[in-house]
């Protein structure tokens, strides 16, 4: 069994209760298709689970494979900075299949964030260290594609990734309530 090797911050972006019994990291990738199908499944289980569960995302950009990546979760760093990060998480899974850096502006103006910010932010690489971090702490705890899950710190691995995640959720709240 793989651990989480970096604990859950006040840096981290969290839906969800501190106190939850469950917590579940995902670490993912903007442009990766399997995060962007595990999107409505992490809906239905954060409604499923409700105050027993809270949610964490953190930014693994392979951006050897994924170009914009990179930029969106700069961009998401940016409205998070602002108060707006998940309604920008949101909208750039909302619009995954045509995500580029013009378009990651265009959200941010839709999100009513400053789009001339967002495109400084991106030119100086003001979130770089952020989205790098998170990487970093995604190497060192074993993760090597997207999306990964871990469950109170223990890597859910499954061929089936976010579909049986409720499952591993559900055996997580029942050693947690012994």
């Amino acid at each position: 069994m793989t651990q989480l090797k970096v604990p859950v911050t006040s840096l981290d972006h969290v839906l969800g209760d501190d106190d939850a019994l469950v917590t579940v990291v995902e670490y993912g990738d903007y442009e990766c298709p399997h995060c962007g199908a595990a999107q409505p499944v992490l809906g239905q289980i954060l409604a499923q689970f409700g105050n027993q569960l809270r949610l964490v995302y953190r930014h693994f950009p392979l951006i050897e494979i994924h170009p914009v990546a990179g930029p969106a979760a700069e961009a998401a760093e940016f409205a998070g900075s602002r108060g707006k990060f998940w309604k920008m998480h949101q909208a750039i899974f909302a619009n995954q299949q045509r995500l580029s850096v013009p378009l990651l502006i265009a959200l941010a103006a839709q999100l009513d964030l400053s789009p001339i910010e967002l495109r400084d932010a991106l030119a100086s690489g003001a979130f770089v260290a952020k989205v790098r971090g998170d990487f970093m702490g995604g190497v060192r705890s074993g993760v090597n594609g997207t999306p990964t899950f871990f469950v109170n710190g223990v890597r859910h691995d499954s061929p089936y990734g976010a579909a049986d995640l409720s499952s591993e959720i559900n055996r997580a709240i029942l050693a947690a309530a012994a």
